[in-house]
């Protein structure tokens, strides 16, 4: 079981500046508390997301000494790619394919097409350079744009990043509107025909429906699951308000309410839960 907490997800959206120190400190909180990995920052324009502008500086106070978790940073094209490449401490780098044509070129101003060309560069320099694409297949069950969706639209992707040897694959309920249906097709369905590939949920969900999206997920063999500390972040465009990440203290609850183990320190995160209220208030 691989717990990956995302305080990237949850900052970018931020208006407000949050200070570089405190970043750093929440973080490296966050380090000690056992997570398989954190997905720290991105390496994007600082145009489209001036919260993450920090993210060398960040990187570089991070405590890495005595901790066992990895670290991930987005990029949306070549370039951040090429600047994530120069950091040894980072072992994963992720990048956003949307099944929506709208999302993709509103989200990293490219069609599908392109952004699969990117991609296939991404993961050139990630072999050469010892790291690990993390491919998020966002919109993964729906969008809001009426653009084409179904189940076997994922399947197709999934088929092409197969192709590319990506080895792990997060499914992304970009807007909340996955059902514990869609989830148990998909992951059912994957799972067993790509044993070679990790796939993962990054699912949004509003208070009333985390506990049902997890359960549908896991039963259907998902391993790896993102979360955010009390679910702060989420997609603007998602028409239901109260749509947020996944809070990673519901997502800790329930796999230790079945039996799973995840070797967490409780104590480090409950202070973890407790500095973010100082970093997102």
């Amino acid at each position: 079981m691989k717990l990956i907490e995302c305080p990237r997800d949850a900052m970018q959206g931020i208006t407000r500046f949050i200070p570089t120190e405190r970043k750093i400190a929440y973080i490296n909180q966050l380090l000690k508390v056992g997570f398989d990995t954190i997905d720290f920052g991105s390496f994007v324009s600082p145009k489209a997301i001036p919260q993450l502008r920090d993210t060398a500086e960040v990187l570089a106070n991070l405590e890495l000494e005595e901790t066992a978790t990895k670290l991930l940073a987005i990029v949306a094209n070549v370039r951040g790619a090429d600047e994530a490449m120069l950091h040894e401490k980072i072992t994963y780098v992720g990048f956003p394919l949307s099944v929506s044509e709208t999302f993709q070129q509103r989200n990293t101003n490219k069609s599908i097409a392109e952004a699969l060309q990117q991609l296939a560069q991404i993961q050139e320099l990630c072999q050469r350079h010892n790291k690990t694409l993390v491919t998020y297949i966002s919109m993964g069950f729906g969008n809001p744009y009426n653009d084409p969706w179904n189940a076997e639209t994922v399947l197709t992707f999934v088929e092409k990043l197969d192709k590319l040897q990506v080895q792990i694959i997060s499914l992304s309920d970009t807007i909340g509107v996955s059902d514990p249906a869609n989830i148990t097709y998909l992951f059912g369905s994957l799972v067993p025909a790509f044993e070679h590939i990790e796939f993962g949920a990054h699912l949004h969900t509003t208070p009333a429906t985390w506990r049902e999206k997890v359960a549908a997920a896991y039963d259907a063999g998902c391993r790896r699951f993102d979360g955010a500390v009390r679910g702060f972040g989420g997609c603007p465009m998602a028409k239901e308000e109260l749509v947020g990440n996944m809070a990673t203290e519901n997502l800790i609850s329930y796999f230790e309410n079945i039996g799973v183990n995840l070797h967490l320190n409780k104590a480090a995160f409950a202070a973890a839960m407790e500095q973010s209220g100082t970093v997102f208030s």
